[in-house]
């Protein structure tokens, strides 16, 4: 178990520069390790969370010295536990880790412990984001509109979260309304060093969203993760990760006039994916870092997963520092940061020499190099520069169906769909524009860009151009900053002329959250089979992801957003064809109504200012009229209400009591499902739409629910009763048991009946019968989903016999108390004459003291066959997990044990 940590020896006191003490740190200097000095700054943040947590239990010397040794360690792919600073989530996410806590609230209350000791034992900002639906664009009153609509449908969550806010500490819940979480952890919530009782320490965080390495743009570590191991980390539990290879990114040079940040992360994530960096760190250096903006570096960041990376990080400089004095953070809180990074050899000073660091492998680009462009017409990398884009639409018509075509035959390319909008004749043609969307939080925690797009409105507006009325044209700003120094440099209203109204503060054109378009717009558009085009500002752009409606989607700074809705068409050539014609009837071209960057940046420094970061944060937590008017319980222990649909009490913690269970073997397990090869988290976990004729659905209907009230599963996620029963309910799934018919459908063994799986794996339960799923390799891949290995659990797996795991939904299954085994290499259930008719057994010992991490276990079969597997519980802590059931009861225990 848990000792005193080894390196309190390097426990050092910080000083003021004006005399005093800032607190104690680990001076990773105090170790005099050569190697150290070369390490990449991101993996410093690792090596320092390793000393300061180390217990020779869930994080130990050894850990420490693969981190000190990541140049020769990091391409052996070792694993490492790291123990992030802080967790970021949002509403969906938030929920069900909400939900876990009110349960060991519970829980606690019954075993006779103290319930108000369960908090968060790291700091958990929750950001209500992800909520916006543009509803109503194009509207002065559009902001209210959505606002409405969105609390009408998510008044039940909403007010659980509101409840969660007062009932724990540690936690911090930022009401809906006030942006877009990662702009929001840039501007408020990000520490960049902790000063947690007298300890100091670098920021880290994890978050329930892949664009949460935004921060990182602020020299704060931080990545996306599943909601398990975001879970696991708000409950003091160390996360597993294979110690990441490093990029190192240099920079140089300046960018060119009128070239963006927008057009800059675009060719930065080509050249990325081009390079190969799944899983890899990405640290930028060099001179031309002078030259970028925070925001600039944020919005680099921000767009990691699209270039594959788990980090795109920018080491602490003078520059960070401006920022962090910019959005309000005081003085004394500066000169703190400043002081620890220096001593701790953290902070990059480019008017000092630089030692040379070691990197995994190296690119390079000078920013002068960079050109106006988009990318698209389905995926984020591929980048297409602004001249070439007219002949790139023309190769997209020509292509056959893919990420760079649409086929259409070249006797159609010129189709013109006639319709009538409102009484007035339209037309729409391949490649016209019909949604329009400054928005993500990749660009509008941007001032140079989003003021840019201003600025374009202005001079478009003075020159007389004006946007088609059917273009539904949304402007959705990442925090109320944005509003005010719209709103103070006088540009807004040159945007609400051409219909970019405000509609709200949060995702929404970038994930789906549109809305319609207008129906005499859709119905052109199907009815002539219109290759329909939505230009945004966001990350993402894959095929029926912004809109079922616009088959090409482009990805481009918020100025060329405003330039194309002008156009209203991406079938454009900006250089020799005009924008539109102006009220004297002179045709306007792209360069009439362009900025430069001198013009921006006047707009920018006159127009962004610290007390509207301070103003906007003092009242965050305020909320709003129609937040602070909801109504929720003031008790700690949440008042469960057995009617609701959307929150439901699990059933982890039924019958649990003090003393661990111990590990459970598997007896006479049927087969509940029999898999191939790369078997995702998609396959397995609820997502998207609830479908009429699902178990979810007829759970809804007998409670009473109209089917268009069903909403999303991602909206249901703090009730485990939908949650199981929308596991493995994907079309798409191939069940071998099914004998070639592909759909959420099993076999009930003993009675051959086709089954839904929930359906059969109740069935099994009623029964007294443990089950089992057989799987191929690279079972789990895929994003990481907390209820891929949730609902399994519910649904009464024991047990996944696959040939390989992907690592992350392995230790997921491992949290929630299921045995994950691999065939040994070379062999899987084909090899071994399994059908998946058979009944399994896997006997284990009965004390968890006599399994090792790794070790061979034997699996029997009724059949007479039986083979051997790699148990794989990889490390101690999982055992213990193990031993007691799960990740949330070793917590619990562990709680009760320590604080009474």
């Amino acid at each position: 178990m848990a000792t005193e940590n080894p390196f309190k020896s390097i426990l050092k006191t910080l000083q003021r520069p004006d005399g005093g003490e800032f607190g104690k740190y680990y001076s990773l200097p105090a170790l005099n390790d050569p190697r150290i000095g070369k390490l990449p700054y991101s993996i410093k943040i690792l090596l320092e969370s390793a000393i300061r947590n180390c217990d020779e239990f869930q994080v130990k010397s050894k850990d420490v010295e693969k981190i000190i040794d990541w140049e020769t360690t990091s391409p052996k792919q070792v694993e490492i536990p790291f123990k992030p600073a802080r967790v970021l989530l949002q509403d969906f996410t938030g929920v069900p880790a909400v939900v876990d806590l009110a349960c060991m609230r519970d829980a606690m209350n019954k075993l006779g412990g103290d319930s108000n000791k369960i908090n968060p034992l790291v700091p958990v900002d929750l950001v209500i984001d992800h909520s916006v639906q543009v509803d109503v664009a194009r509207s002065e009153n559009a902001v209210q509109a959505n606002m409405e609509f969105e609390f009408r449908r998510n008044k039940e969550r909403f007010a659980f979260l509101k409840w969660g806010s007062n009932a724990f500490h540690n936690m911090l819940v930022v009401p809906p309304g006030s942006g877009i979480v990662h702009q929001v952890n840039l501007e408020y919530l990000g520490r960049v060093v902790f000063n947690t009782n007298g300890m100091l320490y670098p920021d880290s965080v994890v978050g329930t969203d892949s664009h949460t390495t935004m921060i990182d743009g602020l020299g704060v570590a931080g990545w996306g993760v599943g909601g398990i191991e975001a879970e696991a980390a708000m409950l003091g539990q160390p996360m597993s990760m294979v110690l990441p290879g490093v990029v190192g990114f240099k920079l140089s040079g300046k960018l060119q006039d009128g070239v963006t940040a927008t057009d800059l992360v675009l060719t930065v994530t080509q050249m990325l994916r081009k390079h190969g960096v799944v899983g890899m760190f990405v640290e930028f250096y060099g001179e031309g870092m002078s030259e970028l903006s925070l925001a600039d570096r944020a919005t680099i960041a921000n767009m990691s997963p699209e270039y594959g990376a788990t980090m795109g990080f920018f080491p602490v400089d003078h520059v960070t520092l401006q920022y962090l004095k910019l959005t309000g953070r005081s003085d004394d809180t500066v000169s703190m940061i400043e002081s620890y990074l220096r001593a701790n050899k953290m902070f990059v000073d480019y008017s000092e020499p630089q030692s040379e660091r070691v990197y995994s492998s190296y690119l390079e680009l000078n920013l002068e190099e960079v050109v106006p462009c988009v990318s698209g017409p389905k995926r984020p990398h591929d980048r297409v520069p602004l001249n070439e884009m007219k002949a790139d639409w023309h190769a997209c018509l020509d292509n056959r169906v893919g990420f760079k075509g649409f086929a259409i035959p070249k006797e159609y390319q010129s189709k013109v769909a006639e319709f009538n909008f409102h009484g007035t004749p339209a037309q729409l043609r391949h490649g016209d524009v019909v949604i329009a969307a400054i928005t993500s939080c990749t660009n509008t925690s941007n001032p140079s860009v989003m003021l840019g797009a201003a600025l374009v409105a202005k001079k478009a507006c003075e020159l007389g151009l004006e946007v088609k009325p059917w273009i539904k044209t949304s402007l959705a700003p990442g925090s109320g900053v944005v509003t005010k120094y719209l709103q103070n440099s006088g540009l807004q209203k040159y945007l609400n002329h051409l219909g970019f109204h405000i509609v709200g503060y949060g995702c929404t054109t970038c994930i789906g959250n549109s809305g319609d378009i207008d129906d005499a717009v859709a119905a052109a558009i199907t009815e002539n089979d219109i290759v329909a085009a939505a230009v945004l500002s966001g990350n993402r752009n894959f095929e029926g992801r912004v809109h079922p409606l616009t088959r090409a989607n482009y990805l481009a700074s918020p100025p060329l957003v405003v330039a194309y809705a002008l156009a209203g068409s991406v079938n454009i050539d900006f250089e020799t064809e005009p924008v539109g014609v102006g009220k004297d009837g002179k045709k306007i071209f792209l360069r009439d109504i362009w900025p430069s960057s001198e013009e921006v940046a006047h707009v920018v420094q006159k127009s962004v200012l610290p007390d509207m970061f301070k103003a906007t944060y003092e009242a965050i937590t305020k909320g709003n009229p129609m937040w602070n008017q909801l109504s929720v319980p003031s008790g700690t222990l949440y008042a469960w209400d057995p009617k609701s649909t959307y929150i439901h009490e699990p059933p982890y913690f039924k019958d649990m009591t003090m003393s661990p269970p111990g590990p459970h073997g598997v007896k006479g397990a049927y087969c509940l499902l029999n898999f191939g090869d790369s078997i995702t988290t998609d396959h397995i976990s609820p997502a998207g739409s609830i479908h009429k004729d699902s178990p979810a659905a007829k759970y809804l209907m007998e409670r009473g629910v109209d089917r268009r009230d069903f909403n999303s599963y991602g909206s249901r996620r703090g009730n485990d009763e939908i949650m199981a029963r929308g596991t493995f309910a994907n079309i798409r799934l191939v069940n071998k048991l099914l004998n070639g018919e592909v759909g959420p459908k099993t076999i009930h063994i003993p009675t051959g009946e086709k089954l839904s799986v929930f359906d059969a794996a109740m069935r099994y339960k009623n029964e007294g019968h443990d089950t089992v799923i057989l799987a191929g390799a690279e079972y789990g891949s895929g994003s990481s989903r907390d209820w891929a290995a949730k609902g399994p659990m519910l649904l009464g797996v024991k047990a996944v016999i696959a040939k390989s795991f992907e690592r992350i939904h392995r230790s997921n299954l491992v949290g929630m108390g299921i045995i994950p085994l691999c065939f040994k290499p070379g062999e899987d259930a084909e090899t071994h004459g399994l059908t998946g008719h058979e009944r399994y057994t896997i006997d284990l010992p009965s004390s968890v003291s006599e399994i090792r991490p790794g070790q061979d276990v034997r699996v029997v079969t009724d059949s007479g066959k039986s083979f051997t597997c790699v148990i794989r519980f990889d490390t101690e802590v999982e055992l213990a997990y193990f031993d007691h059931g799960g990740i949330l009861q070793y917590v619990i225990r562990n709680l009760i044990n320590v604080r009474q």
